[in-house]
């Protein structure tokens, strides 16, 4: 198996690259732009064909390489059907999965940080997005954030997995690379122990400033990562 964890610093986004080596075969979740190239010099360098390029949500502070690993690749895009995103070549919901190789990523839908959101799961781990983070989670005061939606899909969804899952988020931003499901049961600060009344509590008083990159970021994810709709 082949699996990488690239840090993009601007945004402490995290790009994953999941390979199989017998076919080999790849898949890449959540590829911010400028992190293109290093995913093509490390696909090229373990000879993979990649065939689909997977992001969790709508992302507000970073492009996604999607439209640029697509272009470049015989890859197709994924994302949630409920993500408003009609360029992407395969629209995924609850329960879905991926083909890898000779194994499956399971779509789980995860929304709240926006209604679109969604976690993949591969094997010992999930890849969380922005719905769960290490020690926290994703907001959700805009595009369509939902609290009460979010704490009922990391409860209800995620913490019913094995607590040895690795959990692997979207973002960390004092560069964390990995957690699991037991110790963010027992130690995450917005989650631990919390009623969902207390989270929805928590979550209303954060008063946290808009992504520098969202308006330049949201219209461009919805077209695939283009930055211009020409």
């Amino acid at each position: 198996m082949l699996f990488r964890q690239i840090r993009e610093t601007e945004t402490s986004t995290y790009t994953y690259i999941l390979g199989d080596p017998t076919w080999h075969e790849a898949v890449v979740i959540d590829p911010v732009l400028e992190s293109v190239g290093a995913v093509l010099r490390i696909l090229d360098q373990e000879s993979m064909r990649l065939t689909y390029v997977l992001d969790t949500h709508v992302h507000a502070d970073h492009v996604t390489g999607a439209s640029a690993l697509r272009a470049r690749t015989d890859a197709q895009t994924v994302i949630s059907g409920r993500a408003a995103v009609p360029c992407a070549d395969v629209l995924v919901e609850d329960d879905d999965f991926i083909v890898l190789g000779d194994d499956v990523i399971r779509v789980i839908a995860t929304p709240g940080h926006t209604p679109g959101c969604v976690s993949y799961r591969w094997r010992d781990r999930i890849f969380t997005g922005d719905a769960l983070l290490i020690g926290g989670c994703g907001r959700t005061d805009f595009q369509g954030g939902d609290a009460r939606a979010l704490y009922d899909s990391i409860t209800g969804k995620i913490f019913t997995l094995p607590d040895e899952t690795l959990v692997y988020p979207g973002h960390d931003y004092t560069g964390r690379h990995v957690s699991c499901v037991g110790e963010e049961k027992r130690m995450n600060r917005r989650l631990a122990g919390k009623s969902r009344e207390e989270f929805i509590a928590i979550m209303t008083e954060l008063h946290l400033s808009e992504p520098k990159k969202i308006h330049v970021a949201v219209p461009a994810n919805q077209r695939c990562g283009m930055l211009s709709a020409s």
